[in-house]
């Protein structure tokens, strides 16, 4: 699935409360999210010895598709698509990579 196809696709899912502006809701929900994904990669450090199995495997990735449904839909109430997003990412890094800024701190390498 490409990403336009998903973002259009999510949005019909996307039913969350009025508490202000409607990029709120689904900012907080990427953080929360991308904290589970962090978290479980704890675990499997803490617990499994940093082993990978096909169980974590499919438990990252479920957390891995909340993160990206709520990227998309922060996306969509800011009227930007996917699509750039990936794409100015790309053009972003591979300038970096270009220059020999690819590591380092700062946006502005």
């Amino acid at each position: 699935m490409d990403f336009t196809t998903y973002q259009a696709k999510s949005r019909r899912t996307a039913k969350y409360p009025a508490i202000g502006h409607p990029v709120i809701y689904p900012t907080l929900g990427l953080a929360n999210e991308a904290g589970e994904v962090a978290g479980k990669v704890k675990k499997i450090f803490r617990d499994k010895g940093g082993v990978i199995g096909e169980p974590e495997r499919e438990a990252l990735k479920g957390e891995l598709g909340d993160v990206l449904w709520y990227i998309a839909q922060v996306c969509t109430e800011l009227e930007i698509s996917l699509d750039e997003v990936a794409e100015g990412n790309i053009e972003k890094l591979y300038s970096r990579l270009e220059r020999g800024k690819i590591s380092g701190d700062g946006d502005d390498r």
